[in-house]
């Protein structure tokens, strides 16, 4: 199964390069599938491939002028100190096993599977819907909602802490809606908060887990691969039109672990 999982961590990647976000929510499930890690080591391993594949991604955005700094720090700051609270202090409260009904179990790992299923099936809802862009033409959204944003911030820093999620299929969509960044900005903005919440919730845990350092760089240098291909196509293929494509297949997916988790 590993085989797949080294095809799938490309795909990974492009998803990242291509429409800034995505890629995160395949890779918990890649881990815990395709190359039977634990759920709870599954999230700290994708914290460092989703923060160094993003951080990879974002220099050509930079380069190009096209990550917006002030709004990385507004959306930012509040995630960051939502994961290392959520790391340090929120998971370690999860006991091993939650509850019992009948002959179900519900440890600590099927719930993260859970959230996390439950996190694929929303970010398949935004990405199958109606486009950000277009919303943000919106009157409704036209005026400048910064404590939304940092209110937003705080959720996506939750979510990345609890399931290793970057949270771009959140990102991307207050980016442009609350603080009215062009698409183009906001993903290579998206790929700078997410390498930032990533890496640094990935560092303040790292150090009470026993880290395969060479599965994990392994990984981690294909997802980049897969990055860098994937901003290369983004300047020939419009992302925003894979998206509803890549939203079914995260609603599968999604759909999917529920059923594996709690029936099979």
């Amino acid at each position: 199964m590993e085989i797949f999982g080294y095809i799938a961590s490309v795909f990974i990647g492009i998803s990242l390069g291509l429409i800034g976000g995505g890629g995160s929510i395949l890779t918990v499930p890649v881990l815990v599938y395709l190359f039977g890690l634990d759920a709870f080591l599954a999230t700290e391993y994708s914290l460092f491939i989703v923060g160094i594949s993003s951080l990879v991604g974002s220099v050509s955005y930079f380069k190009n002028g096209l990550v917006n700094l002030k709004t990385a720090l507004v959306f930012g700051i509040p995630s960051i100190i939502s994961i290392f609270l959520t790391r340090n202090y929120i998971l370690p409260m999860i006991p091993n096993n939650v509850f019992t009904i009948n002959s179900f179990v519900l440890t600590k790992n099927i719930l993260l599977l859970l959230v996390f299923a439950v996190l694929m099936i929303l970010a398949s809802y935004k990405m199958i819907g109606k486009n950000s862009e277009n919303m943000a033409n919106n009157p409704e959204f036209q005026k400048d909602n910064t404590l939304l944003a940092v209110g937003e911030g705080s959720v996506v820093g939750i979510l990345t802490g609890l399931v290793g999620a970057g949270g771009g299929f959140m990102i991307i969509p207050a980016l442009v809606n609350l603080l009215k960044t062009p698409m183009k900005i906001a993903i290579g903005t998206s790929l700078v908060i997410i390498s930032l919440n990533s890496l640094i919730g990935f560092f303040a845990s790292a150090n009470n887990l026993a880290i395969d350092w060479k599965l994990l760089l392994t990984i981690s240098s294909i997802a980049i691969v897969g990055i860098i291909i994937g901003s290369q196509l983004s300047k020939k293929i419009d992302g925003k039109k894979l998206k509803p494509a890549f939203g079914w297949f995260i609603l599968v997916m999604g759909i999917y672990i529920i059923i594996k988790e709690i029936f099979l």
